[in-house]
């Protein structure tokens, strides 16, 4: 029996029909691969802002608004963070922190150098590759000043400081927000305003009626470079079970 093309066509079909099917049958019964399952892990951490550099909006009885001078600090600025991550891309984050702020005021050849010592309760979001290191942040948060120092010298002349704990010369807290970006091995970058005056105008002398900062609004901006450390549950049994020891032998 001969066939013909369309014949040897439909035969050829015929037999290729089944493979396909089957085919398809077992590729439909592959399962589906699992969606990566959320973080929702807590970790303690350190943060370190190892240099501060700000300026002021400063208005005072001696100037309209203007940039007070450029300040540098790199001591004390350290803290503890407390995070939670939901996600590996979005995570919350709080703690405790001490860092020295101020700003410097130059009228004609007179310096006057203005600082605080303050206790630090910030609240962000991080969001971006939070697990490798490599996400943005923002926030807010309040200090607690808890030593303000004051420091003033004419150019070539006697220079004259005093410093007061929890003075009244600075408001009681201090508001702020701030954002940043963390990049790899944990680096970080923060730029953070102030929102309330940091002078209390309305703070009087003892023993007398001047108030010396009367006019003056003064509000700080920070810009940080500092570095984040985290710590696991397993990082912190190491540490504590190192101590531990520590404290044996010395027994």
């Amino acid at each position: 029996m001969k066939l013909n093309r369309n014949s040897l066509k439909l035969l050829t079909v015929s037999l290729l029909l089944p493979f396909t099917v089957l085919a398809q049958d077992k590729s439909d019964m592959t399962p589906p691969k699992p969606e990566p399952s959320p973080v929702k892990k807590f970790y303690v951490g350190s943060s370190l802002d190892g240099a501060i550099f700000s300026v002021s909006t400063l208005t005072s009885p001696f100037s309209s608004k203007k940039t007070s001078t450029l300040r540098f600090s790199y001591f004390i600025n350290i803290g503890v963070t407390f995070n939670y991550d939901f996600t590996k891309h979005v995570g919350l984050y709080t703690g405790v922190d001490l860092k020295n702020i101020g700003f410097i005021e130059k009228v004609k050849d007179s310096t006057v150098k203005r600082r605080t010592y303050n206790l630090g309760i910030p609240l962000g979001i991080k969001f971006g590759n939070v697990e490798n290191h490599m996400y943005g942040f923002l926030g807010g948060g309040v200090d607690f000043p808890i030593n303000y120092r004051e420091k003033g010298f004419v150019k070539r002349g006697h220079k004259e400081k005093f410093s007061e704990w929890f003075s009244d010369r600075t408001p009681a807290t201090m508001p702020y927000i701030f954002a940043g970006v963390c990049v790899k091995p944990g680096v970080t970058i923060k730029l953070q305003y102030y929102l309330s005056n940091y002078m209390n105008p309305d703070y009087t002398l003892k023993n007398s009626t001047v108030k010396p900062y009367a006019g003056y609004d003064v509000h700080p901006i920070l810009l940080s470079l500092g570095i984040q450390l985290h710590y696991s549950k397993k990082d912190m049994h190491h540490m504590m079970k190192r101590d531990k020891e520590k404290n044996e032998d010395k027994e």
